[in-house]
């Protein structure tokens, strides 16, 4: 039986809850409730568009940021001391009723700037 928790993203003024499967990377989750958390690179650490915000408290109970992922954090629209890239951090039982903050616009290192201005 797979375990599963709670998360709540909040994306600007909408806050999103969702089941999360333990194991389950924050982008994977994403994208099954199609919340817009982009992951351009599909987890492979050459961008920085499933960055990611977490509760102080929460942020200090994940493993530490691999020095890749500290390089694309780097390239991050609206880095803070609490940010993780969405596709290196997976859901684990002490994320039971977590909040994750989407950053006001992710920028890819290797996009043009008009990608974000493309709203469906």
């Amino acid at each position: 039986r797979k375990i599963s928790v709670s998360v709540t993203f909040v994306d600007g003024k909408q806050r999103i809850q969702v089941d999360a499967n333990c194991g389950e990377s924050i982008l994977k989750l994403a994208r099954e409730y199609d919340i817009d958390l982009e992951g351009a690179c599909d987890g492979s650490l050459a961008c920085s568009t499933c960055h990611v915000i977490f509760e102080e408290k929460l942020y200090n109970t994940l493993s530490e940021p691999s020095e890749e992922e500290k390089d694309m954090l780097d390239l991050a629209f609206g880095l803070t001391d609490t940010s993780r890239l969405g596709c290196q951090v997976c859901i684990n039982e002490t994320m039971e009723g977590a909040i994750i903050t989407l950053p006001e616009m992710a920028r890819n290192a290797q996009a043009t700037t008009d990608d974000k201005t493309k709203k469906a």
